[in-house]
C-alpha cells in the first residue's frame, strides 16, 4: 500500500512540474544532464541534495498518505475521458498492481510481461530518435527506485531557491516558493519557437475583455482547437465557392417570384409612413431586428440583416444554421425535379400507351442525373473519373428499367424498342446486343427507320465490323424490304413511304462502298440498278423481286457492256437477242488506243509514308471503274491477276437490287448515280449526310470576294465524289474524273437520255452543263492559265453541243449556265449576247409569269452589279443612276416582257414596280391552294413553287432604286408567308395518326423534318423548304454586299442570319456568311452565345462544325497578331490556350452527339487540329477512338498515315483486317523502290 501511494505521489510530483513549466527534471534523468549533480541544476529531481527517503522521511505522516490518496482518486476520476495514451499507462500500472499481489494466473502473468517489454521496446525506439533537452511530457517516467539511486548519488542539499523541494517539505514560509534554472537549453538556439511543451496553457473564464466600451466595442475570441478538430470545422463553415455543391445546388433551384407590397383594403387612408411596408410579419421581424442591431457599430441604422451584420463583423453564422439553409436548399433544388418526377408518374399511369411521353421520361433522368449526382460527386473524394462512371452507370440503368417498362407496355412499338436498344448498347456485350438486334430486326422486317438503326449499328462497331459483312447486311435489309413491298413476306403489310426508304438505304450502301475504298462495287451497284430499272424485259415485269434478279444474273456474268461502257445495249436488248441467237463480237479496230501509264512513283528521294499516300490516292483516282475482260483481246476472268478486287462478282451487288416503279424516284436513281460521280444535282441531298461529310470544302464555300452575290449558285453537298480519295487537305488530281471517268459519263447520258421524259432529260442536261461550269471554277481557283484555257474550250464545246439539240433549244437553264459560262472565262460581251439571245428568242414575252426566266434575268442582273461593285461604282444611289444601270434596265424590261435595249424612263421603272408587286402577291396566294392539293405532284405546281427566281428579282430591283430597306422588306414577306406554310405543313404530318404503330417513328430519324406516314406530300415539303432556304441565302447575300460597298449597321444583317440560322440551322452557306461576318467584326461573345442556342436543342452536325472553324479562324487571327512584330524572334509572351482549349471542349461536345460520333470529317479535323498543336500523342488517342465509331473510313487510315508516319504498317495491317480496299501493299511498294 505505501509502494502504492509513493507511486501516485510522484504522479501528482511530475503533474506539478509540467504545471509550472519545468522540463529539465525529465531531461536529466533521460541522459542529457546525469553528468552535471552540482547546485546549478535548480528544479531537478536528480540534482536536490535533500534525502528523499519516502518511508523514513519525517514529514510523511499517516494522515497525509490517506488526503494523497483520496485526491489521486479524485483526479482519476476526473481523467476517464483522457486519450488512450493515458489510459494505456495506467491500464499497466494496475496490472503490474494486480501482478505484485498475485491476482493473475502464473501464465497470464507471464505474457502480460512479455507485452509490457515489447512496449517498453517501442517506446525506447521512439524516444531515442527524440533530442535529450525535449519537455518533460515526452520523457520517461520516474519511478521511486531511481530517486533512491539519485539521493544516494547527492547527499548534500541545496538552496531552496535551487532546487526542488516539496512545499509540505519545508517548515517554514519562504520568499521565493520557485526554483530558478540556470542551465541553458541549446534547442533555443536550434527552433524559432519554444516547444510546445514548455508553454504554459491556460483557459479564459468568459467572453468580457477589460477597458472595453461593451456598447460600441467588441473583441472576437477564436475558439482554439485542435488541428484536426480546426479542419473539420472550417470545412463545414467555410463559404463555398461557385464550383461548389451548396452554390450547385442554389444555381439549379428555381428562383423566388418577387411579392408586390400588399395594397390596404382603404384606399381613401393615407400612411403616414415616407415608404412602402415589404409586408406584415417580415417586415416586423425586420423592425425587431433593426432596434435590437441598432447599437453595434457595423450596424448603427439597425438596416441590416442577422447575416450581413455577421459578415461585416468579420464572423460566420453558427455551423448549424448553415447546414439548416443548406438543407433548405437542397429541399427547394429537390421540390421541382421531384414534381416533375411525379408529373411524369402521374401521366404515364393514366396514359400507358403514349410512346412518346415514355421516351420523354427516359431522355428528363439525364437531367435529373445532373442535378443529384452533381453535387454528390463534388462532396465525395477520390479519382472524379470513378465517381462520374460510377454515377453514369446507375443512371442508365435507371433509364434501362424505365425502357424495360415501357417495351412491357408497348410491346410492338418500334420507337421504344430502339430507344432500350442504345440504352443497352454501353451495359451489353457485343455478342449479346448482336443477337437483340437481329431478333428486332426479325420481329419488325418492315420498318426502314429500324434497319437504318441497325445499319449503323452493324457499321460502326468495331469490334465486328468488317466490310462483308456489312454488305452482306445491306443486302439483306434491301431484299427483306423488297420482299415486303411486292407481297411476297405476307406476315407484314407494306408502310408508306417504304420505296424512298429502299432508294435512301442503297445510296446509302454506295456511298459506304466508296468510303471504304470499294469504289468498284459501287459503281457496280449503280450500273446493275439502272440496267435492272431502265431495261427491264416486259416478259418479267411482273415477277417478283427476287424472281426477277435471277433473270438478271445470267446477263451480269454473261460479259456484255453495262451502263456507261463502250457499246453498252441494255438487259432487255440483251435478252431479245439471246432469245434469237446472239450478236457478234465487236472487232478490236473499234476500240480506243489505251493511255500510257505514267510512272507511279515519280520521287525516290521522298519517305516511304509519303510514296504510300501519293500511289495510294493516284490509283483511287485512276481505277475506281471495275475490271471488264476485253473478249475482242481474249480476255477473260482470270486474266486479272494484278488486282483480283477490281472485278465484281455478281454476289456482291445481286441481294441489294430493287424495283423502282414511280418515275419520279426512277429520276432520283439517275440524280444519285451522278452525285455519286461529282455532278451538282439540287434534289439528291443524301438521307443521313453526316454519315457521308468528308469534304472540307464544305465548310470554305462562299469566301470567294469577287464573286459576292453568285458564289453559292451551285449546291455543296460536302460529300467527296467517287476516285477523290486523299488526305483532309489533299488535292484533286483532276478538276473533273480524268479521261477515263468524263468518257463513262458520256455514255451514261446518251445510253439513258432517250428513256427519260422531256422534263426529265432537262433536268439531266441542266446537271451536265452545272458540272462543266464547276470543273472551269476549280481551275479558276487553281493556278496554272495553260488548264484553265484547255478547259474552258472543253467545257464551251460541251455545252453548244447541249444547245444545238433540239429539245433544249428552249430550255433558259442551260442558256443561263452558258451564259455563266462564258461570264466566269471574262467574255463579258460574249456572255451579255448570250443573255439577251435567250431573252428574245426563248421566252421575253413571258415576262415574270416563267420561273426560269426570271431566274437567268436574276443572275444577269447580279453579275451587272457584281462587275460595277468591282469598277468602283455604286448602285442605287439615286434615282437618275438606277436608270443609267444596265441591272435595273435587265429588270425592268423583265417585267415588262420586252427585250429592248432602249433606255429607261421613271415612268417604266414605277410600272415595273407595280408589276413586280402585283405578282409576288398572286404568286403566294397560289400556294395556298397548292397546299389543300400537296400530294398532286404535277410540273405546273412545281413551277409556281419555283418563287426564288421572282423574289430574288423584285428585291434586287427594289434595292437599286430605293434602298436596301425596301429590299429586305420583300425577301421578309415572301420569307414570312412560305415559312409558315412550311411551319403548318409540318404541324399537320404531326397530328395526322399514323396507320400502325410501326410508323410512328418521328422521332427516329432526326434528318428528317417531314418523317410520317404522309409520305406522299414529303416531296412537297421539301420543296418548299429548299425554296425558303434559298430566299435566305439571296437576302442575306445582298446585305452582306451592301455592308462591303457602304457604311451600314450589321443589326439588320445579323437579326436576319440568327432567325434564318434558327429555322435552317442545317445550311453551310448561310452559316459561312454568318461567320465572315462575326469574325470580321471580332464580336466573340455573341456568336459563342449564338452557337450554343442553335446547337443545344439540335442533333445536326454542321452548326457544330461551323461553330469549330469559326473558333480555328479567330485563333489563326490571334497568332497573326501575336507574331506580326516578332518576325526573326520567338515570342516573349506565352502561348495563348484560351482558344486552344475552347476548340477541344466543341469538338468533345459534337462528338458526344450520336450524328458527330458517326461524323467521318469531325473526326478528322479534329485529329489535324491537335497535332497543329503539338500534342501528337492525344491525336493518336483521338484515332483510335474514331475507329470506334467510324472504322469504315478509309480517309481515317490515311490521314493517320500522314500525320504518324511511324506506325505505317500498324495502320496497313489493320484495313487489311478490317477488309478496307487497299490498293497498294506495302510489299508491292517495297518492290517499286527497288525497281
Amino acid at each position: 500500500m505505501a509502494k502504492r501511494l509513493c507511486k501516485k505521489k510522484y504522479k501528482q510530483l511530475t503533474l506539478a512540474q509540467s504545471l509550472s513549466g519545468s522540463g529539465k527534471l525529465a531531461r536529466q534523468d533521460s541522459g542529457g544532464g546525469g553528468d552535471g549533480g552540482g547546485g546549478d541544476g535548480g528544479g531537478g529531481v536528480a540534482d536536490s541534495g535533500q534525502k528523499l527517503e519516502w518511508l523514513t522521511n519525517k514529514s510523511f505522516r499517516s494522515d497525509d498518505a490517506l488526503s494523497l490518496h483520496h485526491r489521486v482518486l479524485e483526479k482519476t476520476s476526473e481523467k476517464q475521458n483522457e486519450p488512450e495514451s493515458s489510459l494505456g499507462k495506467e491500464a499497466s500500472s494496475e496490472e503490474e498492481e494486480k501482478e505484485e499481489e498475485g491476482d493473475v494466473p502464473p501464465k497470464k502473468k507471464k505474457k502480460k510481461r512479455e507485452k509490457k517489454r515489447k512496449k517498453k521496446k517501442k517506446k525506447q525506439k521512439k524516444r531515442s530518435g527524440r533530442s535529450s533537452d525535449s519537455s518533460g511530457s515526452d520523457s520517461e517516467t520516474i519511478y521511486p527506485s531511481d530517486l533512491r539511486k539519485q539521493e544516494t548519488d547527492s547527499p548534500q542539499a541545496a538552496p531552496l531557491a535551487s532546487c526542488f523541494s516539496w512545499l509540505d517539505d519545508v517548515k517554514s514560509p519562504t520568499e521565493l516558493p520557485f526554483c530558478v534554472d540556470r542551465k541553458p537549453d541549446p534547442a533555443n538556439w536550434t527552433y524559432k519557437s519554444l516547444y510546445r511543451g514548455d508553454v504554459a496553457r491556460y483557459r479564459r473564464k468568459g467572453r468580457s475583455s477589460l477597458g472595453l466600451d461593451s456598447r460600441i466595442q467588441e473583441v472576437s475570441w477564436e475558439k482554439s482547437e485542435p488541428n484536426k478538430k480546426q479542419k473539420g470545422g472550417d470545412k463545414k463553415r467555410a463559404v463555398g465557392r461557385y464550383f461548389s455543391s451548396a452554390s450547385h445546388q442554389l444555381l439549379r433551384s428555381e428562383p423566388t417570384v418577387p411579392t408586390l407590397p400588399r395594397i390596404p383594403d382603404c384606399a381613401g387612408i393615407i400612411s403616414s409612413t415616407s415608404f412602402l411596408p415589404l409586408g406584415g410579419e417580415e417586415g416586423e421581424g425586420r423592425r425587431e431586428t433593426g432596434e435590437r442591431l441598432q447599437t453595434s457599430f457595423v450596424n448603427p441604422l439597425g438596416v441590416y440583416d442577422a447575416s450581413t451584420t455577421l459578415w461585416l463583423q468579420g464572423k460566420g453564422q453558427q455551423h448549424q444554421t448553415e447546414g439548416a439553409r443548406q438543407e433548405v436548399q437542397t429541399g427547394q433544388s429537390a421540390t421541382p425535379l421531384a414534381g416533375r418526377t411525379e408529373e411524369f408518374n402521374r401521366r404515364l399511369r393514366e396514359q400507358p400507351t403514349d410512346t412518346q411521353l415514355w421516351i420523354e421520361f427516359i431522355r428528363y433522368q439525364d437531367e435529373q442525373s445532373a442535378a443529384v449526382f452533381g453535387g454528390e460527386e463534388e462532396q465525395q473524394q477520390g479519382d472524379p473519373t470513378e465517381r462520374h462512371k460510377s454515377s453514369y452507370r446507375a443512371v442508365l440503368e435507371k433509364k434501362l428499367s424505365i425502357a424495360e417498362r415501357a417495351v412491357a407496355t408497348n410491346p410492338t412499338c418500334v420507337s421504344l424498342l430502339l430507344e432500350r436498344l442504345s440504352i443497352c448498347q454501353e451495359l451489353w456485350e457485343p455478342s449479346a446486343l448482336a443477337k437483340e438486334w437481329k431478333k428486332l430486326v426479325f420481329l419488325h422486317p418492315n420498318s426502314a427507320p429500324l434497319w437504318r438503326k441497325y445499319l449503323l449499328f452493324t457499321q460502326s462497331y468495331f469490334s465486328t465490323f468488317t466490310v462483308s459483312k456489312v454488305n452482306s447486311v445491306y443486302g439483306k435489309c434491301l431484299s427483306t424490304l423488297s420482299g415486303v413491298r411486292d407481297g411476297s413476306m405476307v406476315s407484314h403489310p407494306a408502310l408508306p413511304g417504304t420505296e424512298e426508304d429502299m432508294l435512301d438505304i442503297f445510296n446509302q450502301q454506295c456511298h459506304f462502298l466508296r468510303q471504304c475504298g470499294q469504289s468498284e462495287k459501287a459503281v457496280s451497284l449503280f450500273q446493275a440498278l439502272v440496267d435492272f430499272t431502265f431495261y427491264k424485259p416486259d416478259s418479267v415485269r411482273n415477277l417478283s423481286t427476287r424472281q426477277q434478279v435471277e433473270f438478271f444474273e445470267p446477263f451480269w456474268d454473261s460479259g456484255e457492256a453495262r451502263v456507261g461502257e463502250v457499246g453498252a445495249r441494255g438487259w432487255k436488248a440483251w435478252m431479245l437477242q439471246q432469245e434469237r441467237g446472239g450478236w457478234l463480237q465487236p472487232s478490236a479496230e473499234e476500240d480506243e488506243e489505251e493511255e500510257e501509264e505514267d510512272e507511279e512513283v515519280k520521287d525516290r528521294s521522298q519517305p516511304r509514308w509519303t510514296i504510300w499516300l501519293d500511289v495510294e490516292s493516284s490509283r483511287e483516282a485512276a481505277q475506281w471503274l471495275p475490271w471488264r475482260p476485253d473478249k475482242a483481246k481474249g480476255q477473260s476472268v482470270e486474266d486479272c491477276e494484278e488486282d483480283p478486287d477490281r472485278q465484281v462478282l455478281f454476289d456482291d451487288i445481286g441481294p441489294s437490287l430493287i424495283c423502282l416503279s414511280s418515275p419520279d424516284l426512277r429520276l432520283l436513281l439517275l440524280l444519285h448515280f451522278l452525285s455519286f460521280l461529282g455532278l451538282p444535282v439540287d434534289s439528291a441531298a443524301p438521307c443521313q449526310p453526316g454519315l457521308l461529310l468528308e469534304d472540307l470544302s464544305l465548310l470554305t464555300q462562299g469566301n470567294d470576294l469577287q464573286r459576292p452575290l453568285t458564289s453559292h449558285d451551285l449546291p455543296n453537298t460536302g460529300v467527296n465524289s467517287v476516285g477523290h480519295m486523299t488526305t483532309l487537305q489533299g488535292t484533286r488530281k483532276w478538276e473533273g474524273l480524268g479521261k477515263q471517268g468524263e468518257g463513262f459519263v458520256t455514255n451514261v447520258f446518251n445510253m439513258v437520255h432517250a428513256l427519260l421524259p422531256p422534263h426529265q432529260r432537262a433536268v439531266l442536261s441542266l446537271s451536265w452543263m452545272q458540272y462543266e461550269k464547276l470543273k472551269v471554277l476549280r481551275c479558276l481557283h487553281g493556278s496554272s492559265k495553260k488548264r484553265l484555257r484547255s478547259q474552258g474550250k472543253s467545257s464551251k464545246r460541251v455545252a453548244k453541243r447541249l444547245l444545238k439539240e433540239p429539245d433544249n433549244r428552249s430550255l433558259l437553264g442551260l442558256w443561263r449556265e452558258y451564259a455563266h459560262l462564258e461570264w466566269i472565262l471574262g467574255n463579258r460581251d460574249d456572255a451579255r449576247k448570250v443573255f439577251t439571245t435567250a431573252t428574245r428568242t426563248t421566252g421575253g414575252a413571258k415576262g415574270l409569269s416563267s420561273p426560269a426566266l426570271c431566274e437567268l434575268c436574276l443572275l444577269w442582273a447580279q453579275l451587272e452589279v457584281e462587275d460595277g461593285g468591282r469598277e468602283g461604282g455604286k448602285e442605287g444611289g439615286g434615282r437618275t443612276e438606277a436608270t443609267a444601270s444596265p441591272a435595273v434596265c435587265v429588270l425592268t424590261r423583265l417585267a415588262e416582257g420586252s427585250s429592248s435595249s432602249s433606255s429607261l424612263s421613271p415612268v417604266a421603272i414605277l410600272k415595273a414596280r407595280r408589276s413586280y408587286e402585283q405578282t409576288l402577291t398572286a404568286g403566294l396566294s397560289t400556294l395556298d391552294q397548292d397546299l389543300l392539293n400537296s400530294q398532286d405532284n404535277t410540273k405546273g405546281q412545281e413551277d409556281r413553287l419555283r418563287l426564288r427566281g421572282l423574289v430574288g428579282c423584285y428585291a434586287l430591283f427594289q434595292y437599286l432604286t430605293m434602298g436596301v430597306q425596301a429590299a429586305n422588306a420583300v425577301y421578309s414577306q415572301a420569307r414570312d408567308r412560305m415559312e409558315e406554310l412550311h411551319h403548318t405543313l409540318t404541324l399537320n404530318y404531326a397530328k395526322k395518326p399514323n396507320i400502325s404503330e410501326e410508323a410512328n417513328l418521328a422521332s427516329v430519324d432526326a434528318n428528317s423534318h417531314t418523317s410520317d406516314s404522309s409520305h406522299v406530300s414529303r416531296p412537297y415539303a421539301n420543296r418548299l423548304a429548299c425554296e425558303c432556304e434559298a430566299l435566305v441565302v439571296q437576302q442575306t447575300a445582298l446585305l452582306r454586299y451592301h455592308t462591303s460597298i457602304s457604311v451600314f449597321p450589321l443589326a439588320m444583317l445579323r437579326q436576319t442570319l440568327t432567325s434564318a440560322l434558327s429555322s435552317w440551322s442545317s445550311s453551310a452557306p448561310l452559316w459561312s456568311i454568318y461567320i465572315q461576318v462575326e469574325n470580321r467584326y471580332h464580336s466573340a461573345g455573341r456568336a459563342r452565345r449564338f452557337f450554343h442556342s442553335v446547337t443545344r436543342g439540335n442533333d445536326s452536325v454542321v452548326p457544330r462544325l461551323f461553330a469549330i472553324v469559326s473558333e480555328q479562324q479567330r485563333k489563326q487571327l490571334v497568332d497573326v497578331a501575336q507574331r506580326s512584330s516578332f518576325h526573326h524572334a520567338a515570342l516573349p509572351i506565352l502561348p495563348e490556350n484560351g482558344l486552344s482549349n475552347r476548340i477541344r471542349g466543341l469538338f468533345e461536345s459534337a462528338i458526344a452527339t450520336e450524328m458527330g460520333a458517326h461524323c467521318p470529317l469531325l473526326w478528322r479535323m479534329y485529329m489535324h487540329f491537335l497535332v497543329s498543336e503539338g500534342k501528337v500523342d492525344k491525336a493518336r488517342g483521338i484515332f483510335y477512338k474514331a475507329l470506334q465509331n467510324v472504322p469504315w473510313a478509309k480517309g481515317l487510315y490515311m490521314d493517320a498515315v500522314q500525320l504518324f508516319p511511324e506506325h505505317l504498317q500498324e495502320f496497313v495491317d489493320l484495313m487489311t483486317e478490317k477488309e478496307l480496299r487497299l490498293r497498294l501493299p506495302l510489299e508491292e511498294l517495297d518492290i517499286l523502290l527497288e525497281d
